[in-house]
Parts: C-alpha cells; sequence; structure tokens
C-alpha cells in the first residue's frame, strides 16, 4: 500500500454542510484517498471561559473558544449525509471525534478507524472509549514527550485496540520549519514499533512531501477552497490547486522509493552502451603488432570490449587490421 493521503477538510466548512460536500468534490479531484472533518459538540469540548489560541485571535479575533466552536459545529444528521455523499463521489469519509457524545455517534456511523488529534493523548477516558470499539487507530502526537505517547499507546493497547498508527504533528499554525522535526518520525517508529506518518500545520507542500520520502504512511494536510474565508484554519491550509499538486508529488516520491534494489532500470538499460566506453585503437594497428598503451585507448560508445579489461588485453597480438577509433577485438 503507498502513502495514505487524508484531506484535512476539520471545521473550514464554516458550518455549511453546501460548503461541506463542495470540499469533498475539491478532495476527491485533488486524488486524496479520504477527506476528514471534526465532530463535536462544543458544550462538551470546551468550557465557557476557555480562550483562544494565538492563531485562533489572529484569524477570528478575541471571544471565548465556545463562541467559535458553536458557529462551527455540523449537526449529526449533517454528518451522515455527508458520509452517503462521500460514498457517492468515491472518497472514504472519515471525522474526529472530539468528545465521546460524538465518538459514540461516529462509531455508529462507522468510521473506518479512529483519528486521534493531537489534544486527545492525555484524555484517558476518551482513549478508553475510543480503543473499547476495536477500531483501528490513527493517532497524531502534537505537543507530545515520548513518555506520554507511551502512556496513550499502552492505555489503546489494554483496552482492545491491536492497530495502532502515529503521527508525527506540531499543532502550531503555521508551524514554523525549524520546529518540524521530520526525524522524529524514525525515533517514534524505532522506539513504538508501530508505522508512522505525518500530520502537517506548515505553509505550502515541501513538508508533506520530505515526509513522504522520509518514509511516512500517512500524510494528513489541511485545505480549504479559500484561504481568505472566515475561520481559524483556512489561512494555514491549502488550496484546491495545492492539495492536487502535493497529492500528485507524493505519488511521484512513492514510485521514485522504489525497491531499494540496486541494478540497472529498464528504462537506463538502452543507455549503457552510449554512455559508457570501449578499448578502441589510437591509431591504426597491423595485424600481429602488440596492444599496448601507446596505440590503445579508451572512447564511447561501450558496446565493445569493456576497459575493466585493460590489463587482460595489453601485451596481446592484434587479431587482425585495425583503424583508428576502431573497437578492439579479442
Amino acid at each position: 500500500m503507498g502513502v495514505y493521503i487524508i484531506a484535512e477538510a476539520g471545521v473550514n466548512h464554516n458550518g455549511s454542510f453546501d460548503l461541506a460536500c463542495r470540499l469533498v468534490d475539491a478532495a476527491k479531484t485533488a486524488g486524496a484517498d479520504c477527506i476528514k472533518f471534526q465532530t463535536f459538540r462544543a458544550r462538551n469540548l470546551v468550557s465557557r471561559n476557555a480562550g483562544k489560541a494565538d492563531y485562533q485571535k489572529d484569524t477570528t479575533g478575541d471571544g471565548s473558544q465556545a463562541d467559535m466552536l458553536t458557529k462551527l459545529e455540523l449537526s449529526y444528521d449533517a454528518f451522515s449525509r455527508l458520509k452517503q455523499y462521500c460514498e457517492e463521489v468515491g472518497i472514504t469519509f472519515l471525522s474526529t471525534p472530539f468528545d465521546l457524545e460524538s465518538a459514540a455517534f461516529l462509531d455508529e456511523l462507522g468510521v473506518p478507524f479512529w483519528k486521534i488529534p493531537s489534544g486527545e493523548v492525555t484524555n484517558l477516558p476518551y482513549l478508553e472509549a475510543l480503543a473499547k470499539t476495536g477500531r483501528p487507530v490513527v493517532m497524531s502526537t502534537g505537543m507530545c514527550e515520548m513518555k506520554e505517547i507511551e502512556a496513550a499507546l499502552r492505555v489503546l493497547r489494554e483496552n482492545g485496540t491491536a492497530d495502532i498508527r502515529l503521527l508525527h504533528c506540531n499543532t502550531e499554525y503555521p508551524t514554523p520549519f525549524v520546529d518540524v522535526n521530520l526525524r522524529a518520525m524514525e525515533t517514534m517508529r524505532r522506539a513504538f514499533g508501530v508505522e508512522v506518518g505525518y500530520s502537517d500545520h506548515t505553509k505550502g507542500i515541501e513538508v508533506p512531501i520530505a515526509a513522504a520520502a522520509l518514509g511516512a504512511t500517512i500524510i494528513e494536510k489541511h485545505f480549504t477552497l479559500d484561504r481568505n474565508m472566515e475561520g481559524p484554519d483556512h489561512k494555514a491550509s491549502l488550496e484546491p490547486e495545492e492539495l492536487a499538486a502535493m497529492v500528485s508529488a507524493i505519488r511521484n516520491i512513492e514510485q521514485a522509493l522504489g525497491s531499494g534494489e540496486k541494478t540497472v532500470s529498464p528504462s537506463e538499460r538502452k543507455n549503457i552502451a552510449v554512455a559508457r566506453k570501449s578499448i578502441v585503437a589510437k591509431r591504426a594497428i597491423k595485424a600481429g603488432e602488440r596492444l599496448t598503451e601507446e596505440n590503445l585507448t579508451v572512447k564511447r560508445p561501450g558496446s565493445g570490449v569493456s576497459p575493466m579489461r585493460w590489463r587482460d588485453v595489453l601485451g596481446t597480438a592484434a587479431i587482425r587490421d585495425f583503424e583508428e577509433d576502431e573497437m578492439i577485438e579479442v
């Protein structure tokens, strides 16, 4: 299986079912494997007095998280219709639950796996509830120390989850390049013995492409229809054309990684004779004349005697007359 690409629509539908459907269409056109939303009831997710993150203040102004998130809710019925629409379009529907009520709804709806967000890695009741469903888990690890990831994995495994994958992640929107630390993917792979991927919040598409080249099996990236729309995540998201470019580049990287076996590829085999060299006559040589460094040289093409046999050829007698630049026969 190649890299699994999750187009993260998140809350970029701005609470509109129609806009959510347009995001589904854009993700399908871009070639993503899956489109992911976020399911929550704001009253269950955040207390009334919880403040916003700095990036949320920058994009949506002052006010409480509760007010902001309430405007970004979709009804459970809307999610049911979204899943049906995804099936009609031909793209996998996924949504991350942010509270236990929403998790129960999505379990009944039938999501293919759980995508645990970074903020829930330390939420014991949440981890236990999701694990007990037995569904596979993909867990983001932003803001996490290794010991916190280890603890979450223990909870998931002890409560029935066998299939777990981890996503390296940084939760700053947008993430500064200096804080990306892609090599942490390999650290987690070695430490925990699971497949790893990358959930990206940087600007542009370079970092997720690099993550794919480093062996990420899952790539998750936020996208929007228009970065200028109102909402907390639009500005750190790709627009549809950029999402398509990222998907295309990752698919190219998939092919370019290859099998790891070093051998002549089918496409380059025809170039061997053109690029390599053969032993040729440096000047005219008479039959029976001794072959030496004075009358031999090495030139293209490579369809004659290989220069790797240079020592074997030196000192032998010419089997016939050779003209200058003619390939030597032995």
